[in-house]
């Protein structure tokens, strides 16, 4: 792992990471353990306050291909909210 963040920035992050739904949760973790590379698993899960479990399953959703088409964010046919 190339460095740590500076405790304000685990702040925001853990800020961040607590609004978002479940399945972002993991995501968002997965995302941030790619660029920290090597011990960034085991030093997020700290950070995040989440179980090392969490973010490899969020890196397993990062590998699969999206559930919808690019630049659609509902499926076709779907109903918007007004």
């Amino acid at each position: 792992m190339e460095g740590r963040y500076p405790p304000e920035v685990e702040q925001v992050m853990r800020g961040l990471f607590e609004s978002l739904p479940e399945r972002q949760r993991r995501r968002y973790a997965a995302v941030e353990a790619v660029k920290l590379g090597r011990g960034g698993l085991a030093y997020l899960a700290g950070v995040l306050g989440c179980d090392e479990k969490t973010i490899r399953r969020g890196k397993c959703e990062l590998a699969e291909p999206p559930p919808l088409p690019p630049g659609r964010s509902r499926k076709k046919g779907a109903v918007g909210m007004s």
